[in-house]
């Protein structure tokens, strides 16, 4: 079933499938946000702005609304 990042629990490992806004696809591709790369949700801020997760081995954070445009699928 297909998520947003921003949804996902921490813990939590996904595959990226797809991103909403062009604007943003850029910017995540050249940070290790590529279709099909897992990630896992590490750190979520008590707001839930900023969440910082493990892709392509290392740390990255995601404001909110970044997160809001990565289409993600969970791993059973």
């Amino acid at each position: 079933m297909e998520k947003r990042l921003s949804e996902i629990k921490i813990g939590k490992k996904v595959i990226i499938k797809a991103f909403e806004n062009d604007e943003i696809f850029l910017k995540l591709m050249e940070m290790g946000c590529v279709p099909g790369e897992v990630v896992t949700v590490n750190q979520v801020s008590p707001f839930k702005d900023p969440i910082s997760i493990m892709v392509a081995g290392y740390q990255l954070s995601l404001r909110l609304n970044e997160a809001e445009n990565i289409i993600v699928e969970e791993i059973a």
